[in-house]
């Protein structure tokens, strides 16, 4: 069997990893499917959503720095890839639209990634049958 290279973008390249002082037993609750998640992932990254459903918690106000009072759920909308080749989940909270990112984790759902990832080519803004005229 393979080692796990995760899915940080298509040619499986990885990241190094992001070491943090978060005790590797701390964690949280998915406020949208109830996981009990670990903060920290397994290449020892800091997480901030559910690697099951991808949801997360609007915890930090992204515009004005600190904490948020809003605390509603946040949804993934999206996949970004960055200029290095690395994926990123982009929320945007349920109750007052602020949009954030954050990397995706080598334990996330592949399925729901890859979903996002290839929405935009299932439901393009044109027609495509101009491809055909080409």
């Amino acid at each position: 069997m393979s080692t796990h290279q995760g899915p940080h973008h298509p040619s499986g390249h990885r990241s190094a990893p992001r070491p943090h002082p978060v005790q590797r037993t701390n964690t949280f609750t998915c406020v949208r499917c109830g996981l009990t998640v670990g903060v920290l992932d397994p290449d020892g990254a800091v997480r901030n959503h559910c690697p099951s459903c991808l949801h997360s918690q609007h915890l930090d106000d992204h515009v004005d720095g600190g904490p948020s009072d809003c605390r509603s759920r946040m949804s993934p909308i999206a996949i970004a890839v960055l200029r290095g080749g690395d994926w990123t989940v982009v929320h945007r909270c349920t109750r007052c639209g602020e949009l954030t990112s954050s990397p995706i984790s080598p334990d996330d759902n592949h399925l729901i990634l890859m979903r996002m990832a290839v929405r935009p080519l299932a439901s393009p803004p044109f027609p495509l049958e101009v491809f055909g005229e080409l």
